[in-house]
């Protein structure tokens, strides 16, 4: 009777170990989860500080913004690459900015351009390009941009339609390209004067 009551203590310990390291594991993982779930909530918060006043500010997913920050690096580019002025430091200013935006479809254009004298055009008629962006359609990972530039003579004002298109990628954002957005194939589709008005040379 003695041996058959220890062997019965026995299983029951063993049953009561197994059963409490089994219940310790369920908890474990149970505990884990919700913390992991927390961190990943707190993650999605941001909290800026107002005069030593902390506000929660939300961030929105990345993806979801991504449209969004398409439009802007590519209204961003062209604003760069058709907003000039006669200053050769400023248009080499403005075309090394818009480089950062672009593959070397971009690189193409823009020797294209100065090998054609377009630059130096600019500079000998002291033009001052301007260019505003009446929309930029975004299709997944393509674009079509439609823009109006101005282009101011002393001896007239032209006012022209541009339209492009292109594809987009997503590269690692940096000081120079904050958006992580890099316009690839690049090409002008429509570059037609819309109206030529002359101005009074006396």
């Amino acid at each position: 009777m003695i041996i058959k009551n220890i062997e019965s203590k026995i299983r029951l310990a063993t049953l009561l170990s197994i059963g409490s390291f089994l219940t310790s594991i369920i908890i474990c993982g149970f505990v884990s989860a919700y913390a992991y779930q927390q961190v990943a909530n707190a993650r999605q918060s941001i909290y800026i500080l107002d005069n030593d006043i902390p506000i929660l500010a939300k961030q929105t997913n990345m993806q979801m913004n991504r449209p969004a920050e398409y439009k802007a690096a590519v209204d961003l580019f062209h604003s760069l690459f058709f907003n000039l002025t006669p200053d050769d430091k400023h248009i080499e200013y403005q075309m090394e900015k818009a480089m950062y935006f672009v593959d070397e479809t971009g690189v193409g254009q823009y020797n294209n351009l100065k090998e054609k004298g377009y630059f130096n055009s600019i500079l000998s008629s002291s033009s001052v390009l301007s260019i505003q962006t009446d929309s930029i359609v975004i299709d997944q990972n393509r674009f079509r941009y439609y823009g109006k530039q101005k282009i101011d003579r002393r001896s007239a004002t032209i006012t022209r339609s541009i339209v492009t298109e292109g594809e987009l990628i997503d590269i690692p954002r940096s000081e120079n390209n904050s958006h992580g957005v890099l316009i690839t194939n690049w090409k002008t589709i429509e570059n037609k004067d819309l109206s030529n008005v002359s101005k009074n040379t006396f």
